[in-house]
């Protein structure tokens, strides 16, 4: 369970991650999109106009400024299901996730620890306590005390 409290397996039990709670988080307008204001919103900062340009670009297959829903998906199932030599690279030589990444890990130490983790989720507005977010380190082959590298996050979102 994520800290939205939404299940993150689909309900027939594929295996195939169910990555709305991902999607609203990034849709702060609640519109069912997420816009290129949603992403300076989200990132706060952290990431460029042109990295967000390149992200919309990697995911607005019918270009028309936003990414639904089915999109988000693909890019995130691609990312999650790829290993490490296929990646598919944005303009900027990165992949998606990893920008995502390295926007939570705030300390830059190669993981995403406990602080990480409670720091976005509640900039994020979601309320989540520390045992909920040390779960999530757990699920992600993580440890308490250290995080979880890159790879245990994408494990992370695809439970």
């Amino acid at each position: 369970m994520c800290p939205t409290g939404s299940v993150l397996h689909s309900a027939a039990g594929a295996g195939k991650p169910n990555l709305r709670s991902a999607f609203d988080v990034l849709d702060v307008d609640r519109d069912g999109k997420i816009s290129r204001e949603d992403l300076r919103t989200s990132y706060g900062g952290f990431v460029c106009d042109d990295m967000i340009g390149t992200m919309m670009t990697v995911a607005d297959s019918n270009e028309d400024g936003y990414v639904e829903f089915e999109d988000f998906e693909k890019v995130l199932d691609s990312s999650i299901n790829r290993n490490g030599d296929e990646k598919r690279k944005n303009g900027t030589g990165m992949n998606v996730m990893e920008d995502v990444f390295k926007v939570i890990d705030k300390d830059g130490d190669g993981k995403v620890g406990v602080e990480d983790l409670k720091s976005y989720l509640s900039w994020a507005g979601l309320q989540v306590d520390d045992d909920d977010i040390k779960a999530m380190i757990k699920l992600g082959h993580g440890e308490e005390n250290g995080g979880v590298t890159y790879e245990g996050f994408l494990q992370i979102l695809s439970l």
